[in-house]
């Protein structure tokens, strides 16, 4: 069943691909065939067939639906204990250990708690950092009365970056624990989530990676605050498109999920690469990989979009979203190197392929629209008296398929998240995100702005492959995830050679190719614009206004969770004690000396 689900999943997306194809093909060689069609054609398949895909998965999601939460009280087993793992590297201290305690704080309220120790492992290598952390780490094992539960550690050499990190903690202790809960310096959890997972992971030996489906919160900008709408909004649908298609085969996203130790420790030694960085080295998308290979020793990995309650945070500006995207980019097209691996399930090695072209697509697009302003410039003059002919013969134009191509597209683009919105305006999800009105408007308002940003952002990943393949390695920059003002001048800094690009498009389709100016201008003018829509995309006071007018509202926004609301208390908890040096307690002392493995 599941073979057939993912066969007809594929054949449909090829089919879509080629009948878009066919009908550009149709419309652009009316006037006769040339080289440059075929490269046309060729990078519109391509492209077609990735958004094939995505609205595939959008189909599928809708489609699906969750199963019903189980009744049955679950046996406990506290002999499985589970570890709470958090790695920083060069984070905001404060907003970290806040949502390690409040996870922490919920966790010691429930049955399970027992089961739980939490680790905050470090590879931060600014000194600064580090001894904040370890000052901040005191404070919190005394607030929290957590000696014995709550760890702190700092590896001096950041060796294998986050992946390596994890590998020490499986290393040194992970025989002390049957699970661990993976999370990002950004994590929140809810703890009925993590007791819930823990509980599914305990209903089936044969798991050994469930990933929960964590949703944005805590973004004040319109950049960011869109973010957490399309993700509270769409992001659930997508996530059952996968599932139902996952099979044993699913996928982990590097963080919120619960993996099991044993199968993780004999599965997933990743190795160092041949070669230099950007492709060789360490590999940076360890995440993808790992879920191959546990796949591949014969495990189930698998995400359950029905759990809830798992959240992250998210860069608020386009720059700091772009300079993630480059590292992941990277990470990615690292996997082109692990397509041949043996013993690879094949919706492995499609899950794979489909994350580099999640970067591939952009500077595919990018080729395709250059070829098609070159196109008509490099076109030969029409004879419109071919060989033998005594009268003139005219090319019949192709309105009709080209409008339907036009179409397809858009619904290929449009469709998915337009049914979303309308399914979740005209439903009792409506009251979570603030009512009928504002579930439209802010889905209206997200594809605006999606539309208008996506230019620029389909420079920045273009550039992110072009540094890659000519050899240069992004490292591992930390995330600034502050809500601070983007002034014009630094994203002008950032974006100056989308601004000329622009500005070199509009002058060359004006002088060379006007019929086509109208079509260029969605693309050269938000690139032309860039400093300005970067600027104001990032503006917090902006954001501000949207919150107070209702728009992009989310539920974690209009109600906030227990954890999130617990979170921020700790936060300025934590920011109230003053960084005056403090003696250390034996107890302290002791938790620091992490405990043996069993």
């Amino acid at each position: 069943m599941m073979a057939f689900r993912r066969l007809f999943f594929v054949l449909a997306a090829v089919a879509l691909a080629i009948v878009a194809a066919w009908l550009f093909f149709v419309v652009v060689t009316v006037n006769g065939i040339t080289n440059l069609h075929f490269v046309q054609i060729g990078l519109l398949l391509i492209c077609c067939m990735w958004l094939s895909w995505g609205f595939n998965t959008a189909v599928a999601g809708m489609l699906r639906r969750d199963r019903p939460p189980s009744t049955e009280r679950r046996p406990s087993f506290p002999a499985r204990r589970t570890a709470v793992l958090m790695p920083v590297y060069n984070e905001d201290v404060t907003a970290v250990f806040a949502r390690v305690a409040a996870m922490y704080e919920e966790l010691r309220r429930t049955a399970e708690f027992s089961r739980y120790d939490f680790y905050i492992l470090s590879d931060s290598t600014r000194q600064a950092n580090v001894a904040e952390e370890r000052r901040v780490y005191d404070i919190l094992v005394a607030e929290l009365s957590a000696a014995g539960r709550l760890y702190y550690r700092h590896r001096d050499q950041n060796v294998g970056r986050k992946a390596g990190n994890i590998a020490d903690f499986v290393t040194n202790n992970g025989g002390a624990y049957e699970y661990m809960l993976i999370l990002d310096a950004d994590s929140l959890m809810r703890a009925e989530t993590i007791v819930e997972m823990v509980g599914r992971m305990d209903d089936d030996p044969e798991l050994a990676l469930l990933q929960s489906q964590p949703l944005i919160i805590g973004r004040r900008t319109p950049f960011g605050r869109a973010l957490q709408f399309s993700a509270a909004l769409f992001s659930p649908i997508f996530s059952r498109g996968i599932a139902a298609l996952q099979g044993r085969e699913g996928p982990f996203w590097g963080h919120n999920a619960v993996i099991r130790v044993r199968a993780f420790a004999s599965s997933c030694g990743l190795p160092s690469l041949p070669g230099r960085p950007p492709f060789g080295g360490h590999i940076l998308s360890h995440d993808y990989v790992e879920a191959a290979l546990l796949a591949r020793a014969g495990h189930k990995v698998r995400v359950d979009p029905d759990l809830e309650g798992s959240f992250e945070e998210a860069p608020s500006n386009i720059i700091e979203y772009a300079k993630r995207d480059r590292r992941w980019c990277q990470g990615n097209l690292q996997h082109a190197r692990l397509l041949a691996a043996p013993g690879l399930k094949t919706w492995s090695r499609i899950s794979l392929v489909a994350g580099i072209m999640a970067y591939l697509a952009s500077p595919i697009w990018l080729m395709f629209l250059i070829v098609s302003l070159l196109d008509p410039v490099l076109a030969p003059e029409p004879n419109y008296f071919p060989a033998g002919s005594l009268f003139p013969v005219f090319p019949q134009p192709e309105t009709t398929k080209a409008l339907l191509l036009l179409f397809g597209i858009f619904v290929l683009l449009l469709l998915p998240k337009t049914l979303i919105a309308f399914g979740s305006a005209f439903t009792a999800r409506r009251r979570e995100f603030g009512g009928t009105g504002l579930v439209l408007a802010g889905a209206a308002v997200e594809l605006v702005l999606t539309s208008i940003l996506a230019p620029i952002m389909m420079m920045f990943q273009s550039k992110a492959v072009y540094e890659i393949l000519i050899g240069a390695d992004a490292g591992w920059p930390s995330t600034d995830r502050d809500d601070d003002y983007m002034p014009v001048a630094v994203a002008f800094r950032a974006s100056w050679w989308m601004v000329l690009s622009g500005a070199i498009v509009l002058y060359a389709t004006y002088t060379f190719a006007p019929d086509l100016i109208l079509w260029t201008l969605p693309i050269a003018i938000p690139l032309v614009a860039a400093p300005l829509m970067i600027s104001l995309t990032g503006n917090p006071r902006l954001g501000d206004f949207l919150r107070r007018t209702g728009l992009f509202t989310t539920p974690f926004e209009a109600e906030p969770e227990a954890v999130i609301r617990s979170s921020a208390r700790w936060r300025d908890r934590l920011v109230s004690f003053e960084p005056a040096s403090r003696p250390r307690s034996a107890a302290i002392e002791r938790s620091e000396g992490l405990p043996d493995p069993a």
